[in-house]
């Protein structure tokens, strides 16, 4: 089958479905909470600690054997936990615009948190659904296309939802966006079950077995080394993009500006990069394109730094929304691509039979930099400033590109065997 024509499949467009699914609650914790929280005049260092919050995302794998485990009857063991935590979300999601930042603000982190658990369990089951629906061959594709429906879905409380802001009260908007994960309920409804790795035969071994068979297929050494390199390659970039919402509004853009020039900037980059990323990783192989995308993702760390040092605009002209679509739309297609790579990685790290639990480790260990260390940013924010920040963002994303050189040497295409 040609590269072109592998795009066009059924199991791509399920992929676009899994990412716009997976994308929603996490951009709405990243851009719209931020957001509705800053223009309640929330101050940075409290908007920095909802960071912790997203604490699901690092510690998923505590749970992820149960979904390997355990099957939801009628719906199966991948689709199942699909539903219910799609469910879930849409509730959480519309439920969260009737509280206020002024009175509320406890209660707004808990619910925040429940969302994040939520979302970060349907990360499980989509993964692991992705991961067995697609061919070794398909990951890099289908892991591109993925990353770019994830990346679109953002446009709905990043773009979407902060130009309604302009226009409703914020219950409505939380309402309206709760509405989008729609789509993903439809679509866990109408597609198969997979079956391509017989489930653990007991919590124990669901437990167990991924950890030994990760550690026994690569040895202590290389377990390490792969550990330390999900934990290092996006570093640099999620710490950037962390405060990128309030980073907007302190340099005088408007939340109608941000949702209409900076979000639909960083879409068509994102979107066309990431597709050509991915057809490229068919050719080039996903280690290669770990690091070529790698290099754009640090360089695009650099266009926040120029932006930062212009400074805040009292008045906004055509050029100052021309250079904030320019950065936004590099930022974008390095972050696209970069992840597209790292994601295909992670699948191809994982052995079919544990997949829910290998690959929640491998993005947990990913997710780590942009809870914990995200939040610590409002304070560096306020005592580096926003131009020192962005340098340190940037001297951050270095290591992970260092540790390329074990863990996906530039002429080496193969990974490990795995054991069935």
């Amino acid at each position: 089958m040609s590269v072109w024509r592998q795009l066009f499949t059924r199991r791509m467009l399920i992929c676009v479905f899994t990412g716009f699914s997976s994308g929603l609650p996490l951009y709405l914790l990243f851009n719209l909470l931020p957001a509705w929280l800053r223009s309640e005049s929330v101050d940075l260092k409290t908007i920095g600690l909802f960071a912790l919050i997203q604490f699901p995302y690092t510690w998923k794998f505590l749970w992820s054997p149960l979904l390997d485990r355990y099957v939801v009857p009628a719906f199966g063991r991948r689709r199942g936990w699909m539903l219910l935590t799609q469910i879930g979300l849409l509730v959480v999601i519309a439920a969260m615009g009737a509280f206020s930042p002024q009175r509320d603000i406890a209660a707004i982190a808990w619910i925040a948190t429940l969302l994040a658990l939520l979302s970060a369990t349907q990360d499980i089951a989509l993964d692991a659904y992705r991961r067995e629906l697609l061919a070794d061959s398909e990951l890099g594709l289908g892991n591109a296309v993925h990353v770019n429906a994830y990346r679109i879905a953002g446009l709905v409380p990043g773009s979407l939802s902060l130009i309604l802001a302009d226009f409703l009260p914020w219950h409505m908007v939380f309402i309206v966006t709760a509405l989008f994960m729609l789509p993903g309920i439809a679509m866990a409804l109408l597609v198969s079950e997979p079956h391509r790795a017989a489930p653990p035969k007991t919590l124990r071994e669901a437990v167990v077995e991924p950890f030994h068979e990760f550690i026994t297929r690569q040895g202590w050494n290389g377990a390490l080394l792969i550990l330390a390199f999900l934990f290092f390659y996006k570093l640099g970039d999620s710490m950037c993009t962390a405060l990128a919402t309030p980073f907007y509004l302190d340099m005088g853009f408007s939340k109608t500006q941000i949702g209409l020039i900076a979000k639909n900037a960083g879409l068509w980059p994102a979107v066309i990069g990431g597709l050509l990323g991915g057809l490229w990783m068919v050719k080039i192989g996903i280690n290669r394109a770990l690091w070529l995308f790698g290099v754009v993702q640090v360089a695009s760390i650099f266009g926040f730094a120029w932006l930062a040092s212009i400074g805040h605009h009292a008045e906004i002209t055509s050029v100052e929304l021309a250079q904030l679509a320019i950065v936004i739309g590099l930022e974008a297609l390095g972050v696209g691509l970069g992840t597209a790579a790292f994601v295909a990685f992670i699948a191809r790290t994982t052995h079919p039979a544990y997949t829910a639990t290998q690959f929640a480790l491998f993005t947990s260990l990913m997710a780590v930099p942009r809870t914990f260390a995200n939040a610590a940013t409002g304070w560096l924010v306020e005592a580096m400033g926003w131009t020192g920040f962005f340098l340190l963002c940037a001297l951050l994303a270095v290591p992970g590109m260092l540790l390329l050189l074990k863990v996906a040497p530039w002429n080496q295409s193969s990974p490990l065997p795995l054991r069935e």
